[in-house]
């Protein structure tokens, strides 16, 4: 995409200027109703007002101004391939202003698709660092808070390698423990018993599967999803596999997840730390035991998501970090 740009410093006044966007790439720049320009403003702490060709900064501060092109540079040079929303902007703003800038492109980058057509990129950096480390290593833990896409990339990872038959079958587990309430005794069958607790896995499946491909797969064993607890005495071969929530494990329980791996199996255990609902110290959870242990062996991933990886509505975000102890 070719386009010019150039600064104007006066009167403490800084515009950005640019050329050879369409109509249609300013909308999508300013947002609806100014929605991106309001948080550009947020985020660089300053009035920022659109004109013809050109934004106005309101402050006297140059490296801001500078910070801000080097964004608009960003956010023009891709706005023709992606969809330029507060994650878009948001993660961007992050990634230059600590300097990140050799993993900037993940946005380009397409992971999968969904069942309705709509391409799965990578919306973080720390995204973009999960799906490598997934790559390059058979066993991979990813810890952070809710609304960083642990699930759903772990999930759409699954099929992508059941698509390429590097895999002949997903197996998504997790324990069966109740976020700080009693259901009591479910009615049904094992199936009806445990769905409610794989909810979100079946969400995932449903959106990069779609409902009747994924009943599909369930009904020929080629998905199995499953309590932890019938883990037991397996050994996965040729096999994706996934641990949810597994912050909830005990030390004894992630022992035995972790010795199911088999021949050309792959492994990814996601979890955050901050909602342990067993009745248990935090340091006896059997997720941090075993990073603890596995830290720095061979072939073993370990990814962290923070509240910047948030990919939820922006409140999410918000909410953590005022939770955050």
């Amino acid at each position: 995409m070719s386009y010019t740009h150039l600064f104007f410093l006066y009167n403490l006044v800084m515009e950005y200027r640019f050329e050879g966007l369409n109509s249609e790439d300013i909308k999508k720049i300013i947002g609806v109703n100014d929605s991106n320009i309001n948080l550009l403003e947020d985020l660089y702490g300053c009035g920022i007002v659109y004109r013809d060709n050109y934004f106005k900064l309101l402050c006297d501060d140059e490296q801001i101004f500078y910070k801000f092109s080097k964004h608009m540079d960003y956010i023009i040079s891709h706005c023709k391939e992606n969809i330029i929303d507060y994650d878009f902007i948001k993660q961007s703003f992050i990634n230059i202003n600590n300097d990140t800038q050799n993993n900037m492109n993940f946005h380009n980058e397409v992971i999968s698709n969904m069942a309705n057509g709509k391409p799965i990129k990578c919306k973080t950096s720390n995204q973009y660092k999960f799906i490598q480390e997934a790559k390059n290593n058979d066993l991979i833990f990813a810890i952070g808070p809710a609304g960083t896409g642990k699930t759903f990339l772990a999930v759409t990872l699954a099929i992508n390698a059941l698509r390429k038959a590097e895999v002949h079958k997903i197996v998504i587990t997790r324990p069966a423990v109740e976020a700080g309430e009693s259901l009591g005794y479910l009615p049904g069958d094992l199936k009806e018993k445990i769905d409610p607790y794989l909810m979100p896995i079946y969400d995932a499946l449903d959106a990069i599967l779609g409902s009747e491909q994924k009943d599909k797969y369930i009904e020929k064993g080629i998905i199995e999803v499953m309590p932890l607890a019938y883990m037991r005495g397996r050994t996965l071969n040729e096999s994706f596999i996934i641990l949810d929530e597994a912050q909830n494990t005990t030390d004894k329980q992630m022992l035995m997840f972790l010795t199911r791996l088999g021949f050309n199996s792959k492994m990814i255990v996601n979890g955050d730390i901050t909602q342990i609902d067993l009745n248990i110290s935090k340091n006896n959870s059997g997720l941090i035991s075993a990073m603890n242990r596995l830290k720095g062996v061979d072939n073993i991933g370990i990814v962290e998501f923070n509240g910047n990886d948030v990919v939820r509505n922006p409140l999410v975000q918000t909410i953590i970090e005022k939770f955050r102890v």
